[in-house]
């Protein structure tokens, strides 16, 4: 069985996280520029966002499991049931540090790219509606990741599943599907289309984590028996990947 060293992984979730939101931005960013209709700047966000999302998970998959959220950490580290449980509070606090760095990072990063100044967003998004929409996105992201993961897929059709489903997520929930507080975190940090200002930000992490927890009493109803030996997760990389396919 390999194990990556949990320095390695943490940095995979640095640098995954970071270019997941400096794509989250920059894309918006780049749709804000050219094109004046709301709803295209929408669809180019969300493709290029479903787009990057399952490339990084297909390449930091076999490193750290790819989580990206500190949401998906913190359900994969409390219903996962294997030897290596003595580890999980270790590795699950460094990859959440590693994943709220890795979101500030990527948005200072787009700002960058685009030269646009650094600026706190000032957009408010936090209504009932959109709160509500941020429960059941992440509820739905939870549910599908560790569901996955127990039935034992590979990291291949988790990524095409995962960047299918916040493609859609964009569209079918009224908050846009930010379902992740690393991403929320980073997007605070650019007052551009992709911005959230600091307070609907905040009221976004407590409905996302409300959303986890949901997902995760779901994931264990429908999917009672953890039977992976090794998946995606603060502790392995994926059992699609062996030590001879990563050499």
């Amino acid at each position: 069985m390999n194990q990556v060293p949990l320095p390695r992984r943490a940095a995979a979730e640095f640098f995954g996280t970071g270019l997941l939101v400096a794509v989250v931005v920059g894309s918006g960013i780049a749709a804000e520029r050219l094109s004046s209709d709301h709803g295209l700047r929408l669809l180019e966000n969300s493709t290029a966002t479903a787009l990057g999302l399952a490339v990084l998970i297909v390449l930091l998959g076999p490193v750290s499991g790819a989580h990206f959220n500190p949401v998906i950490t913190i359900a994969d580290s409390l219903l996962r049931r294997d030897a290596a449980a003595t580890e999980r509070p270790a590795a699950a606090a460094a990859y959440i540090v590693a994943q709220l760095l890795g979101g500030v990072g990527g948005a200072l990063l787009a700002n960058a790219m685009f030269e646009v100044p650094a600026a706190i967003a000032v957009h408010d998004r936090a209504t009932a509606g959109t709160l509500l929409g941020e429960i059941v996105a992440t509820a739905g992201l939870t549910l599908l990741i560790i569901g996955m993961i127990r039935a034992e897929q590979s990291v291949v059709a988790i990524a095409c599943a995962v960047g299918a489903y916040i493609g859609a997520a964009y569209w079918f929930t009224s908050s846009t599907a930010f379902a992740n507080p690393a991403v929320t975190l980073g997007r605070v940090f650019t007052d551009t289309f992709a911005g959230i200002a600091p307070l609907s930000g905040l009221l976004f992490f407590v409905a996302q984590l409300i959303g986890g927890a949901v997902g995760m009493l779901l994931t264990v109803a429908l999917f009672p028996a953890d039977t992976a030996q090794c998946s995606p997760s603060a502790v392995q990389p994926s059992p699609a990947v062996t030590h001879e396919e990563m050499s």
